[in-house]
């Protein structure tokens, strides 16, 4: 047989609607994400694209539609369990465990892993993260916002997911160091690790993504090739600002 068979998607969400209360937040949403790429969810606030990673994640049941991880409908399986299933969620806003060392946060992040891996796998974070080495003892709430974004970051790849979901990774930092936190997300894709990006920062998402899908009031409006959507007039206009 001369033909490929044809690879099922990683990731594959179909027709996805989300409640909060009356509220219809995610209104039938469509997308899936490839082994070994890069996925983008470009699109202003309150468009629903953290919505769409907790949904995913397992965070919330969706009341409509289905969500295959590596071929298993999953939707509405626990948040823990999707874990250990090989998807693991960097959350918007960090959430790291303040009062706990930089080391004890990775360990959580690790305790889908048999215990004799877990050396492994914090090696393995220190490599994309030289700096939480450095920082390895230190009270996890006393570091800086870039330290604690790349804590975050960290925590989630203990698990060594198939697919990272990064809420909002950029958020919050400066210019120089949303340069270093998207090369690191590079340099982990490149390493074999699928991702799913959320980010505000549309010019350095779509710079990085393979594809990425713009989202606008709980629906996508526009998908396709990342760089070709960073030419496209309309979302020039409206998320890179020229």
């Amino acid at each position: 047989m001369s033909e490929q068979v044809q690879k099922l998607p990683l990731l594959k969400v179909y027709n996805l609607h989300v409640y909060y209360g009356a509220i219809h937040a995610i209104k039938g949403i469509t997308l899936e994400v490839n082994e070994g790429e890069i996925v983008t969810l470009i699109g202003a606030n309150g468009a629903g694209k953290s919505t769409t990673l907790n949904t995913i994640a397992g965070l919330l049941k969706p009341r409509m539609g289905t969500i295959a991880f590596k071929g298993e409908m999953v939707e509405g399986t626990a948040a823990n369990k999707m874990v250990y299933k090989g998807m693991s969620l960097c959350p918007e806003g960090r959430r790291i465990f303040q009062q706990m060392s930089v080391r004890d946060n990775l360990i959580m992040g690790g305790y889908s892993r048999p215990n004799e891996e877990l050396e492994e796998s914090m090696e393995r974070v220190f490599g994309f993260f030289p700096r939480l080495k450095e920082r390895e003892k230190q009270i996890a709430g006393t570091l800086s916002g870039g330290e604690q974004q790349m804590l975050a970051m960290g925590r989630a790849l203990m698990s060594k997911p198939r697919l990272m979901m990064l809420d909002e990774p950029s958020m919050g930092l400066a210019p120089i160091l949303v340069e270093q936190i998207f090369e690191i997300i590079v340099n982990m894709n490149q390493a074999g690790t699928t991702i799913l990006l959320v980010e505000q920062n549309a010019q350095m998402a779509l710079s990085v993504a393979n594809r990425a899908y713009v989202m606008e009031t709980g629906r996508i409006s526009m998908e396709g090739d990342a760089a070709q959507l960073m030419n496209d007039d309309n979302v020039r206009k409206a998320y890179l600002g020229s």
